[in-house]
């Protein structure tokens, strides 16, 4: 999964102010009523009334911090699964709560590309501990159990990030048998 996305705001979009140094930002990942997927970043203060069209698929809340000359940013605008789940667990990220099915879901696909590791559960068992092999940092992702409910749960804000699967239509044609 691989999406490009515009770059980081340098001012929120509710209020017109640009952000500074320290504000607490808050980002919204969606799918716009047009299918596009966009990012939407706010003050943190106008987040509780901040109504994006179309579907919200995550948000996280970061303090600002402007771009480095050094950093990649055409590197930053490709949004992977990979650079979605460490935009979520950074500890400098505040996770919201609505978005613990999709880190989940996240640490079990990137385990599955081999791109995380599993390491055991924190001492209170309430986190699972991956390794990402890449930069050897620990992430801790809330444990919990992947059942079938956990997958009709998130199906929607999966399906607003990677789209819905055309249903097959009724009215189609069985395919003819070949004869002898």
């Amino acid at each position: 999964m691989e999406l490009n996305l515009q770059p980081r705001a340098q001012a929120c979009l509710v209020s017109g102010r640009p952000f500074a140094e320290g504000d607490r930002v808050a980002s919204f990942l969606l799918r716009g009523v047009d299918g596009v997927i966009a990012r939407s970043d706010v003050l943190e203060e106008h987040a509780a009334g901040f109504a994006p069209p179309g579907f919200v698929i995550c948000r996280w809340v970061q303090i600002f911090k402007p771009a480095s000359r050094e950093e990649n940013t055409g590197r930053l605008l490709k949004l992977t699964a990979e650079n979605l789940f460490l935009t979520l667990t950074d500890p400098a990220t505040e996770l919201a709560s609505e978005n613990t099915r999709l880190v989940q879901f996240l640490a079990l696909l990137l385990e599955r590309k081999k791109l995380l590791r599993p390491r055991g559960l924190t001492a209170d068992g309430a986190r699972q501990v991956f390794e990402h092999l890449r930069t050897k940092q620990a992430y801790e992702v809330p444990a919990g159990e992947l059942t079938p409910e956990f997958f009709a749960a998130i199906q929607e804000q999966l399906g607003a990030l990677v789209g819905v699967p055309k249903a097959m239509t009724a009215t189609a044609e069985p395919q003819a048998k070949i004869s002898e």
